[in-house]
């Protein structure tokens, strides 16, 4: 099982391959995570840094994406207390660690600042460590 972040699902996303990346591995994600990624997608076109094309593929590759929501019921006091430990002033990706915490699997993120900051909290990998 690994828990998918929105930087690797935007990744994802807008890839050819979509989630080709992850063959068989069972993904999961926080239920903020849909929220999240279509945020992100629908910003970046907004600001034409996408073509309206590729956003709606990327959004249609969003929808169907093969990511099973977790929500434990101790997710969020997990959440706060990872942001407190790590001195994060916000929770939201506090919450893809916490499920990784939880659920004892690896973190797939590409945002180096939060490989950075939670590595020692749960394993994260990175496509180079699929």
């Amino acid at each position: 099982m690994i828990v998918l972040d929105t930087s690797a699902a935007v990744q994802a996303c807008l890839a050819a391959d979509g989630f080709g990346l992850f063959g068989n591995a069972r993904l999961i994600a926080p239920a903020l995570f849909w929220s999240e990624v279509s945020s992100a997608l629908h910003e970046m076109r907004w600001r034409k840094e996408i073509s309206m094309g590729l956003a709606d593929i990327a959004f249609e590759r969003l929808v169907a994406a093969p990511v099973s929501p977790r929500s434990p019921k101790r997710l969020r006091r997990e959440a706060w207390r990872i942001a407190e430990e790590l001195g994060w002033m916000k929770t939201y990706d506090a919450e893809y660690v916490a499920l990784a915490r939880i659920g004892r699997c690896r973190l797939f993120t590409v945002d180096a600042r939060l490989r950075r900051g939670a590595g020692h909290v749960v394993p994260i990998i990175g496509p180079g460590d699929l």
